[in-house]
């Protein structure tokens, strides 16, 4: 833990009596570092989706800790500083459930965010099948700047005051303004911000602050994320708040570094906890003496993989769930097997993913009716003994994994195939194994790094039950544990930065 203290030995004196606490709210489940004022840490897991129990798994963690009830208010006197990634955004923009938003761009631009750069990705496709825009409705603003800065057209304010208006009345509350040339020319994307804040607007987003950039598809696509995701962030974060008053609040951005809770924007969140796993893996691996890692974070919905040889490698430029962003973001590569990734016998082959069963129903071991998944493989095996796992499961929260459904699942698979049990999860684990593999491939072996010479960092919840055969697919000798490995995404927010970025 000596990377710890050093990386909090500028803490106030105050600190010294109160909690800090750090956590990574998952998909499957939301993990939890606590530090107690004598400086000791303890952990808790909990699963991200249990209605029945609590509204939110991190206020509820933080509670169990301190040894508060239900609805007990979190104080600042007993907790210093929270620090929290989230993938409530990451979520929303996956599943399109983002608010509906406006988008206001220059007359004759209305489907340039549509049209693009006309990318064909897969060019031998008849039927080209164009993702999900985030914006429902367009307003053509009568507006026109020269890309020297002249005014062509003045911004006419009453045409555009009664167009917000109607989209205001029809129930849209959030507003993305994208304007020619507004990367430095701003005067008239102010202007109409002004207007749609006076109509009523609760979400602005203006390009010229958002992604104040050349290139107008860029910098439109990042400011109509911002403008969809930012909502449900801001939704979130006062959820939290409210239940711990006066408490300081901080998240962890995709760039790696923490923020203050309110300046927390949409377009910064996509890849939050993630994140906090790569500033864990990379300060934990250099305290161990590990300088060329590849971290392999298996969790219950995805595996991300990631490269690091003595520096955070970053992108700035990015494309998730077919939409295109320009805001710093750690470099991770994501494959959809994790823990809760569905297991399928199609009549002719088995089938991993992508589809996940969640944190609710979850793998059918959960004892809530779930479909069979990877971490009911791995209790089939004998990997996972529920014995050792958290007793977080069936109506009361409070038992063990269900090994007795799965080996009967297990065993209608096995009347099906005509082969045993074991047989059919061993195949299972062989194809995720494989997937995880050759993820780590494309972020090594195809940029031109001899994979065989680094250290696999495993962490994430489900990382230490394929580690080695991961390591082993990809030929690598040594794969290095840190103790708290279960939760390094939750340790990683103690141990970053605050940033601008």
């Amino acid at each position: 833990m000596q990377s710890l203290s050093s990386s909090n030995s500028h803490a106030s004196h105050s600190d010294q009596k109160t909690w800090q606490f750090w956590i990574d709210r998952g998909g499957t489940f939301t993990d939890i570092v606590g530090k107690r004022p004598d400086g000791r840490l303890v952990t808790h897991k909990l699963l991200s989706e249990n209605p029945e129990h609590y509204k939110d798994a991190a206020v509820a963690g933080i509670r169990h800790l301190l040894g508060l009830k239900q609805h007990e208010v979190v104080t600042p006197e007993q907790v210093a500083c929270v620090k929290m990634g989230t993938t409530v955004a990451t979520n929303a923009l996956l599943e399109r459930k983002g608010e509906k938003t406006l988008l206001v761009t220059t007359r004759g631009f209305r489907d340039a965010l549509r049209i693009a750069y006309q990318n064909r990705p897969r060019l031998f496709d008849r039927h080209i099948v164009l993702p999900e825009l985030l914006y429902s409705e367009v307003v053509e603003a009568q507006e026109r700047m020269s890309a020297q800065g002249d005014v062509i057209e003045a911004l006419n304010v009453d045409d555009l005051r009664l167009q917000l208006r109607a989209h205001f009345d029809a129930g849209i509350r959030s507003v993305a303004i994208v304007f020619m040339h507004a990367y430095r020319y701003t005067q008239h994307e102010a202007m109409a911000a002004q207007l749609a804040r006076e109509v009523g607007f609760s979400q602005v987003s203006t390009s010229h602050q958002t992604s104040p950039l050349m290139k107008f598809v860029s910098r439109g696509d990042t400011t109509v994320v911002d403008a969809y995701l930012s909502p449900i962030l801001r939704r979130y974060v006062d959820q939290v708040a409210h239940e711990m008053p006066g408490v300081k609040l901080m998240f962890m951005q995709s760039s790696g570094g923490l923020t203050d809770a309110h300046a927390f924007a949409g377009k910064d969140a996509i890849l939050s906890g993630p994140a906090g796993g790569i500033v864990g893996m990379a300060r934990t691996a250099e305290g161990a003496g590990h300088d060329k890692v590849i971290g392999f974070d298996m969790g219950g919905t995805s595996t991300d993989v990631s490269h690091y040889a003595g520096q955070f490698e970053r992108e700035f430029e990015t494309q998730v769930a077919g939409v295109r962003m320009r805001a710093p973001m750690m470099s991770i590569h994501t494959v959809a097997a994790g823990g809760g990734s569905l297991l399928q016998f199609d009549g002719a082959r088995l089938r991993v993913g992508p589809q996940s069963a969640g944190a609710n129903p979850g793998p059918a071991s959960y004892r809530r009716g779930g479909p069979l998944a990877v971490t009911d493989a791995n209790v089939l095996v004998g990997k996972v003994q529920p014995d050792f796992f958290p007793a977080v499961f069936g109506a009361e929260g409070n038992q063990r994994l269900d090994a007795a459904t799965v080996a009967a699942k297990f065993a209608e698979l096995s009347a099906q195939m005509n082969r045993s049990p074991e047989s059919i999860a061993d195949g299972f684990l062989r194809i995720a194994v494989q997937q995880m593999a050759n993820a780590i491939k494309k972020i090594s072996v195809a940029r031109g790094y001899d994979v065989t010479r680094y250290t696999l960092q495993c962490f994430g919840g489900a990382g230490g039950q394929h580690a080695c055969l991961v390591a082993d697919a990809l030929g690598m000798k040594q794969v290095y544990v840190h103790p708290l490995a279960g939760v390094l995404s939750a340790y990683g927010m103690g141990l970053a930065d605050q940033s601008l970025i």
